[in-house]
């Protein structure tokens, strides 16, 4: 709880601050400087945080009342969840308010009829992974950060992850949202209903819509059955070309949950940093991550004769398979636990994606690009490669500025995208546009696109009170 100091209206004017506390009090109207800080910012940190205020409503009438005051006054609100974004879409940085939905977190009794589940924006989306374990059912949307992250901002970026490869992106799970639009109306989309043919699905307007429509308040989730002794083996490969080919025969004979990717320096960094046992006492250029059904001993017997396959053409020079949930687990590390790792080192971070069977091209052009640009500079690689995402980190050296360090990476990425143009790829595949990526949302979307999204913007938000400047400039 913050201490009950005055608030600074340096921002706000004084009517709207009396309001806001009248409202949600002192201890949930934040405006001392850790408070600022730590709301202000995402995972992002080439911005610096400066919001007026901390807002914690805990409910939606709060909500509301809330939008209300910001059309009044003239205030803008930047919604929050988790803030586990890396594009500075959850970044407060010009004066607006934090709109947190931390303490709206109920998770409603699992529907095991209907296999769903309703949630308020605020829950955890590992609290609702292990609502749905509990009934022996499964959100199957997963990511390094679902400890922390939120499914209101999951929703807002349509967040991806570890095995879209079988269960696809978050938009594919949602069947009903309750949104409040920047005229503080409340909208209830689709009821989580599974066949609803009525004219055009608002829902999916505000999936993705990175918080620049309104805000999430409400969600109805879809679950499934959990997958069948799930199993994970790592490969050491050579080459980025033997990569797509053992993509390629994985998903032709084994049952595929997860296809991961990731470089030896990543591999580097994360078993020196977490004291873990390297797979292997050769190293590689890359690793493959496979996860699968194991459905029965055929299956893993299935596994290693793709290995002994793989190996025999040259593709893979070694491979460990799990045995039990443990090692499992640890194999799941070595990927998982790199985003986390190279936070230390302000990484540039590139997003980018395009169809599967155009990946290896993406690659080749990335890699010349990387070998051009970066000879100097520290480049992990990782990614959702069974979906044809990659992930291109490039590590700050010390000695270097942020902002000089920025701005070497942003000249470089105008390349980058263009491979990507070239491609009719994704800038951005999963993290959205927010503010780091908005100057450069021409290389996937055209000037008509953009006019409508803007068109859009208006419909929902007309004075212009959510998430200014992400996306966008108004």
């Amino acid at each position: 709880m913050a201490d009950k100091q005055p608030v600074n209206f340096t921002r706000l004017p004084e009517a709207m601050g009396a309001s806001l506390i009248e409202l949600l009090g002192h201890e949930r109207f934040l405006t001392d400087s850790h408070s600022l800080q730590h709301y202000g910012r995402d995972w992002t940190r080439f911005v610096a945080p400066a919001p007026s205020g901390v807002l914690l409503p805990n409910s939606i009438g709060e909500i509301q009342a809330i939008v209300h005051l910001a059309r009044k006054y003239g205030a803008k609100l930047v919604p929050s969840g988790g803030r586990t974004g890396l594009s500075g879409g959850a970044m407060a940085a010009g004066g607006e308010l934090v709109l947190s939905l931390e303490r709206m977190r109920k998770i409603s009794p699992i529907n095991k009829a209907g296999r769903s589940v309703t949630c308020e924006a605020g829950a955890i989306t590992a609290q609702i992974q292990q609502a749905a374990a509990e009934e022996g059912l499964m959100y199957p949307v997963d990511f390094a950060s679902s400890g922390s992250s939120q499914i209101g901002g999951n929703i807002a970026t349509n967040a991806g992850g570890i095995q879209v490869i079988r269960y696809g992106m978050t938009r594919d799970w949602v069947t009903g949202l309750k949104v409040v639009t920047g005229t503080g109306e409340l909208l209830d989309l689709n009821h989580g209903l599974i066949k609803n043919n009525t004219g055009l699905d608002f829902r999916h307007l505000f999936i993705g819509s990175e918080g620049i429509l309104g805000v999430i308040v409400e969600a109805t989730l879809a679950l499934t059955d959990p997958p069948t002794n799930p199993r994970v083996m790592v490969l050491g490969i050579q080459s980025m070309p033997a990569l797509m080919e053992v993509l390629a025969k994985c998903q032709a004979r084994l049952s595929v949950l997860a296809f991961e990717f990731f470089s030896d320096l990543a591999l580097e960094k994360v078993t020196a940093a977490h004291s873990i046992q390297p797979p292997f006492q050769e190293r590689f250029p890359y690793y493959a991550l496979v996860e699968f059904e194991s459905i029965s001993t055929a299956a893993e017997t299935q596994a290693l004769e793709l290995v002994e396959a793989c190996m025999a053409a040259g593709w893979v020079e070694d491979a460990v398979l799990s045995q039990n949930e443990s090692q499992r687990r640890s194999l799941w590390r070595l990927r998982e636990d790199i985003s986390e790792t190279i936070a230390q080192w302000t990484p540039y971070k590139n997003d980018i994606s395009t169809t599967v069977q155009q990946a290896p091209e993406l690659l080749s052009s990335v890699d010349a690009l990387v070998a051009q640009h970066y000879t100097d500079l520290e480049v992990v690689w990782y990614g959702h490669i069974g979906d044809g995402n990659l992930h291109l980190n490039i590590l700050k050296p010390d000695g270097v500025s942020v902002g000089a360090f920025q701005e070497r990476c942003k000249a470089v990425s105008a390349h980058l995208f263009t491979a990507v143009q070239n491609l009719g790829g994704s800038i951005s595949a999963e993290h959205g546009v927010g503010l780091l990526k908005k100057e450069f949302l021409h290389f996937s979307r055209d000037e008509a696109e953009i006019s409508l999204m803007r068109g859009i913007k208006a419909q929902f938000d007309p004075d212009g009170i959510f998430n200014p400047g992400k996306v966008f400039d108004a």
